[in-house]
């Protein structure tokens, strides 16, 4: 009998856990034809998330949990997750109810055909999200694929069902930045994709501000491309070819025409422009190196300070 692993990331969700958990329980139980396990990640909440969390699990044998030492970011908590999750199938799954558990029989189905590897959902509208956020999320899903060889699908969730062969690929690219949107799509494997239309939390608030996401999309950008390293150089060679032009004219026009030395104004709005490129090209560089920075000192993604899993892989 087939058994599926689902993993679920928490960070101060004790009133949607017990809600999500009724719900997504509800709908593996119907599934009678595969085992299952929930792996709940708390990631360092300080709510009563962990309390719930062992509640769960002294109630139901189907339940393990993954308490990690501090909060590591979402991202560290997935690969948590995918580093513990046992199953034939693994899939993530958001604790608010916005990724539907109803859809994981269809999932599973598409999965047993044997023509996909995985198959993953992608939200159809935006409806309830605020306008300037679906702006950007369009703009940087246009921009990445453009820019970079992940495969990243617009309106695209973390919610996807796996199978074994793909969790080991994702577990095998263990870099310290990681962005899990575009290791999916890097990894390649025959990926179905599963249309829904958006759902709101049931409980609780977005832990995500604008500006969280931004960063978020600015760390999705470096590490799956090198094109705003290229645009340095080229800009750069751009700025001293111009600089070069510039200079031949100003030479050539006092020789000729014995034009004094005019230009004040114009020449420092050059400078602060030619200042202010410089210490943006810098900036992105210095991203770029910080990203390397963080790689080399070989931190783990995370660390479990407590769990109920006997085996778990704690330090990673």
């Amino acid at each position: 009998m087939d058994s599926i692993s689902i993993i679920v990331p928490c960070y101060n969700e004790e009133e949607a856990l017990p809600l999500f958990y009724k719900e997504v329980t509800k709908v593996l139980q119907s599934m009678e034809d595969c085992r299952y396990e929930l792996l709940l990640v708390n990631d360092g909440s300080r709510d009563g998330t962990l309390a719930i969390m062992k509640a769960l699990a002294a109630a139901d044998e189907h339940v393990r949990y993954l308490s990690l030492s501090r909060n590591f970011g979402k991202e560290a908590a997935m690969y948590a997750g995918f580093c513990n999750a046992d199953g034939d199938y693994t899939a993530v799954m958001d604790a608010d109810l916005q990724d539907p558990p109803s859809l994981l029989p269809e999932m599973l189905r598409i999965l047993r055909s044997g023509d996909y590897d995985s198959v993953a959902t992608r939200r159809v509208d935006r409806r309830g999200e605020p306008p300037v956020r679906s702006f950007f999320a369009r703009a940087f899903y246009r921009i990445i694929n453009r820019i970079s060889d992940a495969d990243v699908v617009d309106g695209a969730r973390d919610f996807r069902l796996m199978t074994r062969s793909m969790v080991e690929a994702v577990v095998s690219m263990s870099e310290y930045n990681r962005f899990s949107k575009g290791i999916f799509g890097w990894v390649g494997f025959r990926t179905c994709w599963l249309p829904f239309e958006n759902a709101e939390r049931v409980a609780g608030s977005s832990k995500w501000s604008f500006w969280g996401l931004l960063r978020y999309a600015v760390d999705g950008i470096i590490n799956f491309s090198q094109t705003p390293l290229t645009l340095v150089s080229w800009s750069g060679l751009l700025m001293t070819l111009l600089s070069f032009l510039c200079l031949i004219f100003i030479v050539v026009r006092r020789l000729v025409f014995g034009d004094p030395v005019a230009g004040w104004a114009s020449l420092i709005c050059v400078i602060i422009f030619i200042g202010g490129l410089q210490l943006l090209f810098l900036g992105i560089i210095g991203s770029y190196i910080s990203k390397i920075y963080l790689e080399t000192k070989g931190r783990p993604h995370f660390i479990i300070a407590d769990t109920n899993k006997d085996d778990a892989v704690r330090i990673h």
